[in-house]
């Protein structure tokens, strides 16, 4: 995920090319959370899953930098608030994968979209920024396509709200950890990085929670290695994945004009449920779908709309 700040200007029209980049970068990221999974099912923990990534990525990122030589400048401020952020990051990656690894990808992904509400909601609460109309119509919505995927009555499971929520609560609520913690690291980068450059903001991000998981991973948990080739194949491709998808991000993207926070991207969880289907034998109700659907393509009006 990108902490890109939303643009204040009004976005290009966009090209075939730029549209089929960000459709690739939705498919690298729904890729890498089935990946992931993958990799848990055969002895990966989740830090080491995120100290990986991170650490891969960050090292990219800093070659961007080095090849591209960008200037790197940050005041006091923006360093302590970029390290917050940093910090915000690293709890939203692993709140995110504990979530992948309890649900069905794809509901655990839609779980954590509605992080546009927790960003309107730290936007109001630090900032003291009304929510636009449009959030506030979308906020039922959301939470009635959310219901619906979730199946929170447990009708589609059979198992009665209960026990449905016995099995599913704790991914649920490490999905929600992760959309308002990336909520909230979201509004802190919009109003306290936003000048630094997007690729020196989001190396410093990626080296924060690369430190951070390595520490926890040599200090309290150890490292977890893949306990069969399936496992080193999934935390292989979750590290490439997430890796490419990141260059891709901070390469292509802004030599098309394309705002790296672009809605379309939102089609994630579509990709992993369509992915985690095909390599998982993960499958949800028809209800569940529609639910899916109507939480995807609320995401997507309200990234879209006109400002």
């Amino acid at each position: 995920m990108s902490t890109h700040p939303k643009s204040s200007h009004p976005l290009p029209s966009l090209t075939l090319t730029g549209f089929l980049t960000l459709l690739l970068i939705a498919f690298m990221m729904g890729a890498n959370h089935v990946a992931a999974r993958t990799a848990f099912n055969h002895g990966v923990d989740v830090v080491t899953a995120v100290t990986f990534r991170s650490t891969v990525t960050a090292l990219v990122v800093a070659l961007i930098l080095w090849q591209q030589k960008v200037v790197l400048q940050i005041n006091a401020r923006q360093k302590k608030f970029l390290l917050l952020i940093g910090g915000l990051i690293a709890v939203q990656s692993v709140c995110l994968y504990s979530s992948v690894a309890r649900l069905p990808v794809a509901l655990a992904l839609l779980a954590f979209n509605t992080y546009p509400l927790a960003t309107a909601l730290w936007a109001r609460l630090l900032y003291g920024h009304r929510p636009e109309r449009a959030v506030l119509l979308a906020m039922p919505v959301l939470f009635l396509g959310l219901a619906l995927a979730l199946d929170v009555l447990g009708a589609a499971s059979g198992l009665g709200a209960a026990q449905h929520w016995g099995q599913i609560g704790a991914g649920v609520a490490f999905a929600l950890a992760a959309s308002a913690t990336f909520g909230l690291a979201l509004v802190l980068t919009q109003h306290e990085a936003a000048d630094v450059d997007g690729r020196l903001r989001t190396f410093t991000t990626m080296g924060t929670v690369a430190v951070l998981a390595l520490v926890v991973v040599l200090t309290q948990t150890g490292i977890h290695l893949p306990t069969a080739s399936a496992g080193w194949w999934g935390l292989g491709m979750l590290t490439f994945l997430y890796g490419t998808a990141f260059t891709i991000m901070f390469t292509v993207l802004p030599k098309l004009g394309v705002v790296g926070n672009s809605a379309i991207m939102n089609v994630e969880p579509v990709f992993a449920l369509v992915l985690a289907w095909a390599m998982l034998g993960q499958s949800i109700a028809v209800m569940q779908l529609v639910g899916a659907l109507l939480v995807v393509a609320t995401v997507m009006w309200l990234g879209l709309r006109k400002r």
